[in-house]
């Protein structure tokens, strides 16, 4: 037993270390979790650094994106009130120059009658005149001896009446200086009048010109920023794609009242308009509506710096400010605006069969909507408004329906 005991006791030595390491075991795995959750925090955390980093990023790049809008558009909403401005003051210049052609026309027509009383008074004058050196020379005694030296007592009575009419030719000529003398009077203070509203209408004529001059310079430097910045070039191009729809819904409306006059007019027995067939058959025989060199070409056109490609649906023809436009064949005048976004002052002929013609940054119109004209009428004057980023041109179009076609082909 004693024997049996010392080997169970030298068993435990042996055994006991290699049971008891186990023991320490509950320690290390607490210490590799804690160590775990550490670095799931830190990788949560470098997570929450790196989403912090992305979404400030990308509040920057929207700000950014937004400066840069707001810049666009800042430009362009500048070059957009000058060119309403501009508009604005055009119609009133031409407002002031049809009055001081009114007021000069008045004044031409007050001077001719000023002319012609101060004659008469003269003439009137000379008369009477004429008439008083008699009385005076023969005195009231002549009268009295030719009513006595009668014969007869009819003879005095027909001398009397005599008397009596010379004596109211007498009263009707001085009546009629007097009214003269009035009428001199009269007009010539409707002349000073006339002339002091000339110079008004002058001295307003000179200060819109210089309003004029102030917004055309104005204009040059906010086309002179478009031109050199991507941004606000690309702004312009995508209002000039708006307009270009807007233009195409226009057109497409005024087609669908072409059609449904046609078929009034048939229904009638009439012709559904009397240009119909002119213009479809004049392909590459139609005169230029302005002479001058193309700068702008049907189709796409690129920028040259910037890459920005935009569409052309017709042709851009440079010509002086005020060059006369011309119909490019007979037709209707269907539509006219003063300010058509990109576009400025139009007008839109329609020549029948659907055939238009489209007429651009024009600096006066000269021709009313409804109005019948015919080929090679003057319909407007060249000009710059509108974004024209080309300076001043023509912008010349030709549609069939909705359709663009190229003006070149058409054109002699």
């Amino acid at each position: 037993m004693k024997r049996l005991a010392a080997v169970l006791l030298a068993t435990l030595a042996v055994l006991g270390p290699m049971v008891a390491r186990p023991a320490p075991a509950p320690a290390d795995s607490l210490e590799v979790a804690r160590q775990q959750e550490r670095e799931q925090a830190e990788l949560e955390a470098q997570k929450r650094r790196e989403l912090e980093d992305i979404r400030r990023q990308a509040a920057e790049s929207r700000a950014a994106a937004g400066r840069l809008r707001g810049q666009e558009n800042k430009v362009l909403a500048q070059l957009r009130r000058v060119e309403g401005n501009l508009a604005m003051t055009r119609k009133r210049l031409r407002a002031l120059e049809e009055r001081g052609h009114l007021l000069d026309r008045q004044l031409a027509s007050t001077r001719a009658t000023l002319d012609q009383s101060i004659q008469s008074l003269g003439e009137q004058r000379e008369r009477f005149a004429h008439r008083l050196r008699s009385l005076y020379k023969f005195g009231t005694a002549g009268e009295l001896e030719f009513l006595l030296s009668t014969t007869s007592f009819a003879q005095l009575l027909t001398r009397w009446d005599f008397l009596v009419r010379v004596a109211e030719q007498d009263r009707r000529a001085l009546e009629d200086i007097q009214t003269r003398k009035e009428e001199v009077q009269e007009s010539t203070q409707e002349l000073e009048t006339n002339l002091a509203r000339l110079r008004e209408n002058a001295r307003l004529t000179e200060g819109q010109n210089r309003r004029l001059a102030a917004l055309r310079q104005q204009r040059t430097v906010s086309v002179a920023q478009i031109r050199t910045q991507r941004e606000a070039y690309e702004a312009v191009a995508q209002e000039l794609e708006r307009t270009a729809s807007s233009l195409q819904r226009l057109l497409a409306d005024l087609e669908r009242r072409r059609k449904a006059e046609a078929q009034r007019a048939i229904a009638q027995g009439r012709l559904p308009q009397p240009y119909t067939g002119d213009f479809g058959r004049g392909r590459g025989q139609i005169d230029w509506p302005v002479h001058g060199p193309v700068i702008g070409h049907f189709g796409p056109e690129r920028h040259p710096r910037f890459g920005t490609t935009t569409l052309n649906n017709g042709v851009d023809i440079q010509a002086d400010t005020g060059t006369p436009v011309q119909a490019a064949g007979r037709g209707r005048v269907d539509y006219t605006s003063e300010d058509y976004g990109t576009f400025g002052e139009i007008i839109v002929l329609n020549h029948g069969d659907g055939y238009y013609t489209l007429y651009g940054h024009l600096s006066e119109i000269t021709v009313a909507q409804g109005q019948e004209v015919e080929t090679g009428q003057i319909v407007g004057r060249v000009g710059d408004s509108g974004t024209s980023l080309k300076g001043t041109v023509l912008h010349f179009e030709i549609r069939k329906g909705g359709q663009a076609l190229n003006p070149e082909d058409w054109l002699k």
